[in-house]
């Protein structure tokens, strides 16, 4: 047991996938035998110290209950909203009977190669922290900042840059804290982490395998099935 408090998870799933410019949110779409929301809901299932997994929906969303993983008692459904933050936030308020001490693991459903090894590594560290951690990959490229004309203005120093990953996890009751906080002041949320940072706290970096992909474009499925393919879960 890694810790008293309980875990639970959310998965925002309320997006369409616009950069692939189908009619099938990126989530639906078939990665090997199953759907890429599949892999990720069911990674996490795979773990029984996780009390259940509220999924932020489209309310338009048509496709969901028709997954094995939708039956699953442990899953549970709502809407989300028009932004990842909100859609967190919604699925938070969905997790009934959490405490504001229990720890919530925040995952994309469109990273479907996330491994076991990494999530207890993220549990193991991150509920010793005082604040929480997430699963990041450190920067191996030379990144460059641009000018508002497309130009190279400067070579940022990569020895300190982090790609953020998910999972991410914090208390139940800070996070939705922080989220609230966030909203009111129309601060621009792009993960969770950055939601806790605003409040002036510090997560935890737990390094994680390049591996973790997120699905955001065509070719990023071919990568993920060989990934998957073989590979220990």
């Amino acid at each position: 047991m890694l810790t008293n408090s309980r875990i639970w998870a959310v998965i925002p799933a309320a997006g369409t996938g616009s950069r692939f410019g189908g009619k099938l949110a990126k989530q639906y779409l078939p990665l090997g035998d199953k759907t890429v929301i599949e892999h990720s809901i069911n990674t996490l299932l795979a773990r029984s110290d996780i009390t259940a997994i509220a999924v932020a929906l489209h309310e338009d969303d048509k496709v969901f209950s028709s997954l094995a993983c939708a039956n699953d008692p442990r899953v549970l459904r709502t809407n989300g909203g028009s932004e990842r933050s909100n859609s967190v936030a919604q699925a938070l308020m969905a997790l009934e009977g959490a405490d504001d001490a229990d720890w919530v693991l925040v995952h994309d459903a469109a990273r479907p190669c996330v491994s076991q090894h990494d999530i207890q590594q993220l549990l193991e560290l991150g509920c010793a922290h005082a604040v929480g951690a997430i699963l990041a990959s450190p920067m191996v490229d030379t990144v460059k900042r641009s000018d508002n004309s497309g130009d190279i203005a400067e070579t940022l120093d990569r020895s300190e840059l982090w790609r953020a990953l998910t999972p991410q996890l914090f208390r139940f009751g800070e996070l939705r804290d922080a989220l609230r906080y966030c909203r009111e002041r129309q601060f621009a949320v792009t993960d969770e982490a950055s939601a806790i940072e605003y409040c002036g706290r510090r997560p935890l970096l737990v390094e994680g395998s390049c591996r973790n992909i997120k699905i955001t474009y065509p070719d990023d499925l071919t990568i993920a099935e060989v990934f998957l393919s073989g590979e220990e879960r």
